[in-house]
């Protein structure tokens, strides 16, 4: 499957599981370890972990199977490496700290624009 097949694939799960505030950053140009990474919250840890073992169930039934993942213990944040795909499953209080969107949209931190510039 191709990345954009495999994306897709995995924005249509994470939408019939009600996965909360989904989001596919494009990160070809960024890094050569993966083309998308996909960011989204669960309501609760339990709910984390439904979230990611049904992707990783239903990819698994199609012959996509992980290259590794973590997480799934603690269930804050589930991590699973597709390849071209990697999915952050996320708790709110995580992913607000984490802030992964900011990090790989090449977006100055905002506390980097708030200091003096030297010459």
């Amino acid at each position: 499957m191709d990345s954009e097949s495999l994306k897709d694939k995995v924005l249509d799960l994470l939408d019939a599981i009600k996965a909360k505030e989904i989001v596919c950053l494009d990160v070809k140009e960024q890094t050569s370890v993966t083309d998308y990474m996909i960011v989204a919250s669960g309501t609760s840890s339990r709910h984390v972990k439904s979230i990611a073992g049904y992707v990783g169930e239903e990819l698994k039934k199609a012959g996509i199977n992980p290259i590794g993942s973590e997480g799934e213990q603690a269930a804050e944040w589930v991590l699973i490496d597709f390849g071209d795909v990697v999915l952050h499953v996320m708790m709110p209080t995580a992913r607000e700290f984490y802030d992964l969107e900011k990090l790989w949209s090449g977006l100055t931190p905002s506390s980097e624009l708030d200091q003096p510039q030297v010459d």
